[in-house]
């Protein structure tokens, strides 16, 4: 069993529920609201320490009340969390979800101290990155970031895994190093131009056409399933698990870093998404602590 760094963003969320998201100029009344750690990269730590993989963040947090507890939840879900960087004046990174009653939901991410992660922070841990294992990138910090904890990465031998959310234009530099691309709906049809991705057929075809760029393509389809597609050929379908819904918050997220525990254990990638699917299943089904 090798090890999972993630390299990237910490957000405090604020997650709102009402009736349903609103409108342009429209004041809606909701039902309740909580406090919640999150950021694709902190959730996706989590989600891999979850396994019992060795697990560590790498990220950047403002000197404020928000950065020390997201913090504290990092050491708390079992992350080497002695790599999150504090920045002095600037707020940490937070977000705002709103949900409907169907559980689907929108938000508005402010990045903060994530936009200060870079090649210091790569070079402040350099112990980890040595030891290679699996890297985890998303798109909420900058692609020169990225680029700079991928390059210690691959020169390690370790293998880097981005999800492309939320989806931008990625600089090649960036591009020639991922080997595993996860991307949802959305995010795949943006990234490929190609048409809407509203089907496991779809989803498939999206896939093939992002293994023309990556050794292996993984697009995440929701209530339809995922589907991966690989530069050798290799083709998967996987419908979603049958379950009911609660709320589809942080599936995107518990389904990479499932993954990317399960590649750290040497399992082949098809042995991987089943496992992450699952994960992302049981967590959609599962009501939240608030």
């Amino acid at each position: 069993m090798s090890q999972v760094i993630v390299f990237g963003s910490l957000h405090y969320d604020i997650i709102v529920h009402g009736p349903g998201r609103p409108r342009k100029g429209e004041t809606v009344t909701g039902d309740r609201w909580f406090p919640k750690c999150g950021g694709k990269g902190g959730n996706q730590a989590i989600s891999a320490a979850k396994t019992g993989v060795p697990t560590a963040m790498i990220g950047a947090v403002g000197d404020d009340d928000f950065g020390r507890v997201l913090v504290a939840n990092q050491a708390s879900g079992r992350v080497d969390s002695r790599f999150i960087r504090i920045v002095e004046n600037v707020g940490s990174g937070m977000s705002v979800a709103i949900f409907d009653q169907d559980g689907d939901y929108g938000a508005v991410i402010v990045s903060g101290s994530n936009l200060a992660l870079g090649q210091v922070d790569v070079d402040a841990a350099s112990e980890l990155f040595s030891r290679g294992g699996v890297l985890v990138l998303q798109n909420e910090i900058p692609d020169a970031a990225n680029v700079a904890a991928a390059r210690a990465t691959r020169s390690a031998g370790g293998r880097v895994v981005l999800n492309a959310a939320p989806a931008r234009d990625l600089s090649v530099d960036l591009m020639e190093l991922v080997d595993v691309i996860v991307v949802n709906q959305i995010e795949a049809e943006q990234l490929t131009e190609g048409p809407v991705v509203d089907t496991l057929d779809g989803a498939l075809d999206a896939a093939r056409r992002l293994a023309q760029i990556y050794p292996v393509a993984v697009v995440t389809a929701g209530g339809e399933g995922v589907a991966c597609a690989t530069g050798e050929g290799l083709e998967l379908a996987v419908p979603a698990l049958k379950v009911k819904l609660v709320s589809t918050h942080g599936a995107g997220d518990e389904f990479t870093g499932v993954l990317a525990a399960e590649l750290a254990k040497g399992s082949e990638i098809a042995v991987a998404i089943n496992a992450a699917n699952l994960a992302a299943a049981t967590l959609v089904s599962t009501p939240q602590a608030n």
